[in-house]
C-alpha cells in the first residue's frame, strides 16, 4: 500500500478492520509484489495489450476504475494476471493512484506505460490514454512478430545446414577413412583436409561445445557493461545491410513512442528521457542526450536530430515540418509508419537474398566433401589397377 508514513498506514489498516502486525517501507529497487512477475511468471505482450484494451472499454462504458479492475480480475484466465489485477485493486483501495499502483508492480508496466497513465489521470482522459496505449502496444507487437516470423525459415535452414555438415563429417567420412587406410594410398590434399576436420570433430567435439557455452554465458555479461554495449551497438550500425535496418527499426520506435507521449500531454523533455530508455541501440540512445541538452538551450527538436548524424535526413525534415505546422505528434507518427513500411520492405529483400545464399553455401560445402571423397576413391581405384 502507498501511504505518507508508517503511522498513517497503520491507522488506515485499523480503520478498514485489519489488525496490523508490522509495517515497513519497501527497500529501494524492490517491488510490492515480491517478485510476482518474475521472468517465468509475468504477463506476455499479448496479455498486456488485451488487459489495456478491455480496461479502456469498461471505463469508456462508464464503469469506475475500481469496478473495472474487479470485473477483469474475475474473468482473467491466468493466475498471474488475476493476482496482478488484485494487487492493483489493493493499491488503489489503499488510497493510491492508478499510476502509482502500476509502478509498484514493476514488470510488465514500463515507464512509458506508467507516464501515460499518470498524464491521463491528471487530465481526466484515462480512457483515451488507454486506447492509445493499446494501439501502441499492438503496433509494437506486430513489428516484433513480423521480424520474428521473417527469421524463422532462415534460422531453421541454418540449423539444418550445420547439422547436415556435422553428420557428414562425423558419421559418413569416417567410414571412407577406414577404407582409405586399408588401401594405403596417398590421398589427395582436399581429402586430407576433410579427414583432418572430421578427426578433429570426433576427438575434440567437447572443446567446441564448451566454447559455445562460454560464449553464451560470457557475451551477455560483457554486454552488461555500458562501454562494451555502446561499442557493440555502434559496430552493428556500421555493418552494411544490417546497420540501416537496425537504424530504421530504432527510428520507428523513437518516433512512435515520442508521438504517443506528446499526444497524451507528456512534456517533451520528459518524453525524451522515457524514449531514451526504450531504445535498444545504446549508440542511438546516447544521441538523445545531446538532443535533450540542445532543447534545454532553446533549440528545436529537428536541428539536433539532424546534427546527431544517426537519424535519417527524411525523418529530421518531416519532424521540422511537424514543428512548423504545430502537428509534431502527428508527424512523428507518420514518420514511424513510413519506417515501419521500409523495415518490412528491407526484411523481404534481405531474406530473398539470405535464403538462396544459405542454400548455395550448404550445397557448396556438401559438394566439396563429396568431391573430396570421390577424388580419393578414384585415386584408390587407379592404384588398384
Amino acid at each position: 500500500m502507498e501511504a505518507a508514513s508508517e503511522p498513517a498506514l497503520i491507522a488506515h489498516l485499523k480503520d478498514t478492520g485489519y489488525l496490523p502486525v508490522s509495517a515497513r517501507p519497501v527497500a529501494a529497487g524492490r517491488r510490492l509484489n515480491g517478485g510476482l512477475l518474475a521472468r517465468r511468471h509475468r504477463l506476455s505482450r499479448a496479455q498486456l495489450t488485451l488487459f489495456t484494451r478491455e480496461l479502456s472499454r469498461l471505463i469508456g462504458a462508464g464503469v469506475s476504475l475500481d469496478r473495472s479492475l474487479t470485473i477483469l480480475a474475475s474473468v482473467a484466465d491466468g493466475e498471474v494476471e488475476r493476482r496482478m489485477i488484485t494487487h492493483l485493486l489493493e493499491a488503489i483501495r489503499g488510497g493510491g493512484t492508478f499510476a502509482g499502483a502500476l509502478e509498484s508492480q514493476g514488470s510488465p508496466f514500463s515507464r512509458l506505460y506508467i507516464s501515460m497513465v499518470k498524464a491521463g489521470e491528471e487530465g481526466g482522459a484515462l480512457k483515451i490514454v488507454l486506447d492509445r496505449l493499446a494501439d501502441y502496444l499492438e503496433k509494437s507487437r506486430e513489428l516484433r512478430a513480423s521480424i520474428g516470423a521473417a527469421l524463422i525459415y532462415p534460422t531453421i535452414l541454418l540449423v539444418v545446414s550445420v547439422l547436415s555438415l556435422v553428420l557428414l563429417l562425423t558419421l559418413v567420412v569416417p567410414q571412407f577413412q577406414r577404407m582409405f587406410d586399408e588401401a594405403g594410398a596417398a590421398l589427395p590434399v582436399p581429402t586430407q583436409v576433410v579427414i583432418s576436420i572430421s578427426g578433429w570433430l570426433q576427438s575434440y567435439w567437447w572443446v567446441l561445445l564448451v566454447l559455445i557455452m562460454v560464449l553464451v554465458v560470457a557475451i551477455p555479461r560483457i554486454l552488461a557493461r555500458p562501454d562494451a554495449k555502446l561499442a557493440w551497438d555502434r559496430m552493428w550500425l556500421s555493418v552494411g545491410g544490417i546497420g540501416p535496418l537496425i537504424q530504421k527499426i530504432e527510428v520507428s520506435r523513437f518516433c512512435r513512442t515520442l508521438s504517443t507521449l506528446l499526444g497524451n500531454g507528456v512534456a517533451l523533455l520528459t518524453a525524451l528521457s522515457i524514449v531514451r530508455e526504450i531504445l535498444g541501440n545504446r549508440h542511438l540512445a546516447q544521441s538523445v542526450d545531446s538532443i535533450t541538452e540542445s532543447l534545454k538551450k532553446g533549440d528545436t527538436l529537428s536541428a539536433p536530430m539532424l546534427s546527431a548524424g544517426v537519424f535519417p535526413k527524411l525523418a529530421c525534415h518531416m519532424v521540422r515540418v511537424g514543428e512548423e505546422t504545430g502537428r509534431l505528434d502527428a508527424m512523428l507518427m507518420d514518420v514511424a509508419d513510413v519506417y515501419d513500411g521500409e523495415v518490412a520492405s528491407s526484411l523481404r529483400k534481405m531474406l530473398s537474398l539470405l535464403e538462396p545464399l544459405l542454400i548455395l553455401t550448404l550445397g557448396v560445402l556438401i559438394a566439396g566433401i563429396i568431391f573430396s571423397i570421390l577424388l580419393a576413391l578414384l585415386s584408390v581405384n587407379e592404384l588398384a589397377f
